[in-house]
């Protein structure tokens, strides 16, 4: 079809690239400056494209910038680029299955991803008082964990986008020790799927509370690095006060919540306020600072860190007096069958579960390929239990029409509700502000796009 011919476009609309184009390179914005003079432009407004691959975006986030020179006079976000229809996907899978599916949205923290999924299927089981308690401690451990490592690449990602080489560094290789720690308890770095619906998928390998307290023992020295680095740094902190401003009233205005929330001193601590998985049960004091800024923002993880270490600890002394009790609820027709353990081939069946299957009970292995490739039954109904994330609420809403699959899982993820701050935070300052502001919220897009 001619262009004349197109209903949808008139033809004076066919030439789509009217006015000056100007690809920056990085030049001094002076030169874009009077090559406008010379054409008798005067206005300096232009609108810029920030991403959606640029290293400052936190993944495939673009920001559509209006500029008046180099102050920013409007923002907007624009999401999508990494959709997966996670959610939709797991319409179409068991319900354990579904666990595999959600540890990949917010990747910064996939257990946080388990725990609400699980968290929401159980209470629609009705088994929730059910958990052994090693299970529960066990879950507590490993997102206290998670916390700390994704707090690690907030930082060491927003020190690097300002230049601040030395915190982005050290703050991957403290991650790296954490992440061993996944690997030696899950056989994975990432996208476990461990926690699950009645429990955890398998005990706790010989050997790894030893690591863990050593782990302690050395963040304990580690982090004070940090503190040492930048708390009162003179040019860490010009970079970070008074930037990405937002005060409690615009917090719950936007239904922000996580370090941005408590950075205005609001102790808002779904862990305190609505506890799961026991978390009443330890000694942990909620971390809140009364900058509502992105200094405030980084103090606050900084703290959450040491907190999350002495849960960690207590962890560890409660599993030291748990060994060998169970970590998946008793009922056999939920619990997952496969008895897993990490070999010299990676992370599979134990031997002795496959001989027992395969070999010594015709009944064992029927059960065995009914619980999964159908799965269990879940009655009708729909539940939602919020559990606090690296980045705040991170909620499942999973519904069940009485089928073996979700009929229907919808994620409350903080990512995307605290991105609605973006064009506050940003609007008036300057195009270097952007940055630090989108780094003090500290985004994950999977968890955005889903």
């Amino acid at each position: 079809m001619s262009q004349t011919n197109d209903p949808y476009a008139a033809s004076e609309a066919a030439d789509t690239s009217q006015g000056r184009v100007f690809t920056v390179t990085g030049q001094d914005w002076d030169s874009i400056s009077t090559s406008l003079a010379d054409e008798g432009i005067t206005e300096e407004r232009v609108v810029v494209n920030m991403g959606p691959q640029h290293p400052s975006t936190h993944g495939v986030l673009r920001l559509i910038l209006e500029l008046e020179g180099e102050t920013v006079t409007e923002a907007r976000c624009g999401i999508g680029y990494l959709h997966t229809g996670i959610e939709k996907n797991m319409e179409y899978r068991t319900w354990v299955q579904g666990v595999t599916f959600c540890t990949r949205m917010d990747y910064l923290s996939p257990f946080f991803n388990e725990a609400t999924y699980s968290l929401g299927v159980e209470r629609l089981l009705d088994i929730g008082d059910d958990i052994p308690e090693k299970a529960q401690v066990m879950r507590v451990l490993l997102m206290e964990l998670n916390r700390i490592s994704s707090h690690l690449v907030a930082i060491a990602t927003g020190g690097m986008e300002i230049g601040a080489l030395t915190v982005m560094t050290v703050g991957f290789r403290e991650r790296e020790l954490v992440l061993d720690l996944f690997e030696l308890i899950t056989g994975l770095r990432m996208n476990h799927a461990f926690i699950r619906p009645g429990g955890v998928a398998q005990d706790l390998p010989p050997g790894a509370l030893d690591e863990i307290r050593d782990f302690v023992a050395l963040m304990k020295k580690r982090l004070p690095e940090y503190a040492a680095l930048c708390n009162a740094n003179p040019i860490f902190k010009a970079r970070l006060e008074n930037v990405g401003h937002l005060d409690l009233a615009g917090c719950m205005a936007l239904g922000m919540t996580g370090p941005v929330l408590r950075s205005t001193g609001y102790p808002w601590d779904l862990r305190k306020s609505e506890p799961y998985c026991g978390y009443d049960e330890y000694d942990f004091d909620v971390q809140t600072w009364d900058t509502a800024d992105s200094y405030g923002r980084f103090r606050v993880r900084l703290n959450e860190m040491h907190e999350s270490l002495k849960i960690v600890e207590q962890c560890v002394e409660r599993l030291a007096g748990l060994e060998g009790a169970p970590v998946m609820v008793a009922d056999k027709k939920i619990a997952w069958p496969s008895q897993l353990a990490i070999g010299s081939d990676g992370m599979g069946n134990s031997l002795d579960h496959i001989k027992h299957i395969m070999g010594e009970s015709m009944e064992a292995l029927i059960h065995h390929f009914k619980l999964v490739t159908e799965g269990f039954r879940v009655p009708p109904g729909q539940a939602y239990v919020p559990v606090e994330s690296p980045r705040g609420e991170l909620g499942a809403h999973v519904v069940s029409d009485g089928g073996t699959r979700p009929f229907r899982a919808h994620f409350r993820d903080p990512s995307f509700t605290n991105l609605q701050a973006t064009s506050v935070m940003s609007e008036g300052g300057m195009v270097a502000d952007i940055i630090v502001a989108i780094a003090s919220i500290d985004p994950v897009m999977g968890g955005v796009d889903r």
